[in-house]
């Protein structure tokens, strides 16, 4: 969409700085955000350039990122009640599960998606996520509740296929967008994406007094530094905390 149309008849070696600026830039004034992953790729492809001998200099060196503001939503627990309402009434049954799923490990969505029976245990209480289907691609071994191991059960006995979530052909679901929007809407709640479930499991384990090393553990994080952003969730766990004591 924003390469080939521009470069796709150019040598590699002939894309100058202007060019890239130029294209950040326009794709700019519309999707900042989207223009600072595209500049992502790019440095990444112009690097792997100069690794194959292709040019001498990255001709994204320079170019400024858009100024990100990054937005965590939480859901409140009335929230997640009528989420979880909402899940159980609604007829796509193998995306809401899916949806289900997110919410109660706190997983990515391509993680559930993607998911297949071979990376789960005999009885279905310990999750091996391959190193292909993470992130940071590395391995994530991590022990699933009780209720997740209640959806698995379930869906196995009705499963014919090697994915958790099928779709109708057979493969795993691509995505489960427009059952998200009308959960959403069903429950009431705005400008939710569906990896706010994600930072709501993060919220829901720290206001129960879970410690950030834990919680990166469950969430496969690498770096201490990506778990830190949930830090200020403590501030509330710990003031009721001393309010405990005093009392």
């Amino acid at each position: 969409q924003h390469f080939l149309p521009k470069w796709g008849s150019r040598k590699v070696r002939d894309i100058s700085f202007s060019d890239c600026d130029s294209l950040h830039r326009q794709i700019s004034k519309t999707r900042p955000t989207r223009a600072n992953r595209i500049l992502s790729v790019m440095t990444r492809a112009f690097n792997l350039a100069i690794k194959w001998g292709w040019i001498e200099r990255n001709p994204t060196l320079g170019i400024e990122k858009n100024k990100e503001h990054k937005r965590q939503h939480y859901l409140t627990p009335k929230e997640i009640r009528r989420v979880l309402e909402a899940l159980d009434a609604h007829s796509e049954r193998t995306s809401c599960e899916a949806i289900k799923m997110i919410l109660l490990t706190g997983a990515r969505k391509g993680e559930v998606l993607k998911s297949s029976w071979d990376q789960f245990n005999e009885d279905l209480t310990i999750w091996s996520k391959p190193a292909a289907s993470t992130k940071q691609r590395k391995p994530h071994i991590v022990r699933v509740s009780k209720p997740v191991t209640e959806l698995l059960s379930i869906r196995r006995e009705q499963s014919n296929s090697d994915y958790v979530f099928q779709s109708r052909n057979g493969k795993p679901l691509q995505d489960v967008k427009k059952t998200w929007a009308s959960i959403t809407e069903k429950a009431g709640i705005e400008g939710t994406h569906i990896h706010d479930l994600r930072h709501t499991y993060a919220s829901v384990a720290i206001s129960n007094g879970v410690d950030l090393y834990t919680v990166g553990q469950l969430l496969g994080h690498t770096q201490t530094q990506t778990t830190a952003r949930y830090a200020h969730l403590f501030d509330e766990t710990l003031h009721r905390a001393t309010e405990t004591v005093a009392e």
